[in-house]
């Protein structure tokens, strides 16, 4: 059990007293769904958001329709804008937002397993990470692998955060 990495991530947040909220599209609530998977993790989850379409992007998180017109639906821009909305919206102190494409084929240009990330922490002031990760595999894989990355990386961040580097 020590090996599972989201067990760890459970831990983590536990240990951290950090209360998670995910919103995710390409990942499709795989976050929330691998850590609400194991007893206890209502102690350190808030709420999942799943905003696939940039209607519900724009309705539910708050992004704005430039960004995604500028930046396209796949960017580190449009994550940033989801996470930052959902920190806005719940009680939660930490955020991972997903976007991008899981496959199998491309869409608007951008290849089939581009997937961006960003992680917001709440505090003073507010930091948010981002970054664009490339997967391969079905889109099941992709879409599995996407979220565990989001998860695991999460601690990376937060420490990050704590030593005061905003982004």
């Amino acid at each position: 059990m020590a090996c599972d990495p989201v067990l760890a991530v459970l831990g983590y947040l536990k240990d951290h007293q950090l209360v998670l909220t995910t919103a995710e599209s390409c990942t499709a609530g795989c976050m929330i769904a691998l850590l609400a998977a194991y007893p206890g993790a209502g102690e350190v989850l808030e709420s999942g958001y799943v905003v696939y379409s940039p209607t519900a992007k724009k309705r539910l998180l708050g992004v704005n329709p430039q960004t995604i017109e500028r930046y396209g639906l796949t960017s580190e821009a449009v994550a940033w804008e989801m996470a930052l909305g959902a920190l806005k919206d719940s009680d939660a102190n930490v955020v991972i937002a997903t976007t991008g494409v899981a496959g199998p084929g491309q869409a608007s240009g951008v290849l089939p397993g581009t997937l961006c990330f960003a992680w917001a922490f709440a505090g003073e002031p507010i930091a948010v990470f981002t970054r664009t990760q490339r997967f391969f595999g079905e889109r099941a894989q992709v879409m599995h692998e996407g979220a565990l990355y989001g998860l695991t990386r999460l601690s990376h961040y937060y420490e990050r955060w704590l030593r005061g580097d905003r982004a």
